[in-house]
């Protein structure tokens, strides 16, 4: 706090001059000492100056409510939402998450540098804090087909902007266990910031020259055992709950039964879409869930705040103290994290709030560029039964990887609502590139649905069980440059036009609510298992660095193995 900032909060804080806002009579949560004490909360100038009896030019009666800090979510990408960022922070704050660590990696995949200025510009007037993590993997793997590359050479530009904690998810393992230059050059670039992890399964030696290169996050454990592992060795674990990877009750439930320390662990959502944080919440429902699970509220409300704020140097915020930040959430009570009220820097947000949504610039609209398909081009040929299959999970984005029969009719994969098609399409540069596959567990019958949205590279990706209506699907998505698309019986259900790098729509929430609702209804009808989301789990099956096998524009790829596997 510089000179003049502090000669005004501390006249406040010195009872000089009546403060700001004061709240009156609340339970204040303190994150230091795990304690709840009754006290007058002043506010000055923004920041948190003191705690016990003050007056205010505004004074606010709490009548017993608790105060806890502003919560933070600590690993996201605003694009997986489909809305604008400025439209899902206002519906996230909402539910007292005042604090958004992002990875624009979905962006840069598309527009390169574009995407990062589109983020930064699209969160400068929100209220709320939203810092950025550089996308370390552009492409996240070096076979991948997306739309820009990302160098440490281009990351220069960024690394003093004061909104740029650090780097993003290290996906490419292999890069760093295998020592290349070119992720290193990235790495030493931020050696004295955050860098972000994404490690599933590795083995104990690879985890271990993982932290050896200076990572310490990772968000990508779906089991307790695993997220102990790393926090032994010294990784804080970034606990997902989100709309198609749901791993908090696993590790919670592990955390209570061995009594494990909390302060490695913080909550996180990745991916999450804005239709559920509406109806559920949004870090709040982590919260709620873990103290379901038994864990104490208290320590509940640390991993979503105080773990997560030291985790990333931010000094001022995740706690009720002088000097802090004024984000605060006003809880009606601590078991079910019933939202009363969200402060950030000590002014009420609430649904009346405006939100300020920049026009996105054009050059990141008008990216869907594919050569002509024809049903031919789809065909997969079978010269060998059994085959490998892509298994799909509900409720998890990890895969299977079967060797089973599949359905054949004249040499060639005859698709049906056991075992669909699936192909991704290279749409940034209209190569040509069509990778297929066989897949089970998504369930599909008589139609096909696609997405420009597929993590990470972000071609088209459609699943079907026949090539009709799968070719159909794939127009459409080139029609409305990007979106979503449900196809049925030869005609198209249902499209959410998704403009904007084929990621984000320009239409506000309750269109994009309503419509994404009946496609996501459509889809159950046609097969797809209830408790699936069926775009957000499609647009995972093309990311080669989630194990145990992938479809990408090249084909069947084994993560496991590093190879791809082919059907002939």
């Amino acid at each position: 706090m510089h000179y003049k900032e502090y000669e005004r909060v501390s006249q406040a804080a010195l009872k000089k001059i009546d403060a700001d806002l004061v709240l009156k009579n609340g339970n204040i949560i303190n994150v230091f000492t795990e304690e709840i004490y009754k006290a007058d909360l002043a506010i000055h100038n923004g920041y948190i100056v003191g705690g016990g009896n003050y007056r205010g030019k505004t004074e606010m009666d709490l009548e017993g409510k608790y105060v806890c800090p502003g919560f933070i979510d600590s690993h996201l990408h605003l694009e997986s939402t489909l809305v604008s960022p400025a439209e899902l922070i206002h519906n996230a704050v909402l539910w007292g998450t005042t604090t958004f660590i992002v990875d624009p990696h979905e962006s840069v995949n598309v527009s390169g540098c574009d995407g990062i200025e589109y983020i930064l510009e699209q969160t400068n007037e929100v209220p709320a804090n939203v810092f950025v993590m550089m996308p370390s993997c552009v492409p996240a793997t070096p076979m991948e087909d997306n739309g820009s590359m990302f160098t440490a050479e281009e990351m220069k530009r960024y690394i003093n902007h004061p909104r740029i904690l650090g780097l993003g998810e290290v996906m490419d393992y292999h890069s760093v266990v295998n020592a290349e230059r070119s992720m290193f050059e990235k790495l030493d670039l931020f050696r004295d910031k955050v860098i972000d992890g994404h490690a599933p399964f590795l083995t104990d030696e690879q985890l271990a020259a993982y932290v050896l290169a200076g990572i310490s996050t990772d968000h990508e454990c779906c089991d307790f055992d695993y997220a102990l592992k790393e926090c032994r060795n010294g990784i804080q674990v970034l606990i997902r709950e989100g709309s198609a990877a749901k791993n908090l009750e696993a590790i919670v439930k592990g955390i209570i039964e061995k009594n494990i320390d909390t302060s490695r662990f913080s909550f996180c959502t990745d991916d999450k879409h804005i239709e559920e944080i509406r109806e559920e919440g949004h870090i709040s429902y982590n919260i709620k869930k873990a103290i379901s699970l038994g864990l104490s509220p208290l320590k509940a409300i640390k991993m979503a705040t105080i773990n997560a704020a030291r985790c990333y140097g931010l000094k001022k915020l995740g706690a009720v103290a002088p000097g802090y930040q004024a984000d605060l959430v006003i809880l009606k009570d601590l078991e079910s994290i019933q939202i009363d009220s969200v402060y950030h820097k000590g002014k009420l947000i609430g649904s009346h709030t405006p939100i300020v949504i920049p026009k996105p610039d054009d050059q990141i609209k008008n990216t869907v560029k594919i050569k002509e398909i024809t049903e031919e081009m789809l065909s997969i040929k079978i010269s060998h039964n059994p085959v490998s299959v892509l298994q799909m999970i509900n409720q998890q984005i990890v895969t299977k990887h079967l060797k089973t029969e599949v359905p054949c009719q004249g040499g060639y994969f005859a698709p049906d609502k056991v075992y669909n098609k699936a192909a991704v399409i290279e749409r940034h540069k209209a190569t040509g590139k069509i990778g297929l596959a066989v897949v089970t567990g998504f369930g599909i019958s008589n139609g096909a649905i696609a997405s420009s949205v597929s993590h990470d590279s972000h071609n088209i990706i459609v699943i079907g069980d026949n090539d009709r209506d799968i070719l159909l699907a794939v127009k459409e998505l080139v029609r409305t440059q990007g979106g979503y698309t449900i196809v049925e019986n030869g005609e198209v259900l249902e499209t959410l036009p998704l403009p904007i790098m084929g990621l984000i729509s320009d239409l506000k929430f309750n269109e994009v609510h309503s419509r994404l609702k009946t496609m996501i209804d459509h889809a159950h009808r046609m097969g797809v298992p209830d408790d699936m989301d069926p775009f957000i789990t499609l647009s995972f099956i093309a990311l080669p660095v989630i194990p145990e096998i992938r479809i990408t524009t090249n084909g069947l790829y084994d993560v496991t193995h590093g190879k791809f596997i082919t059907y002939q």
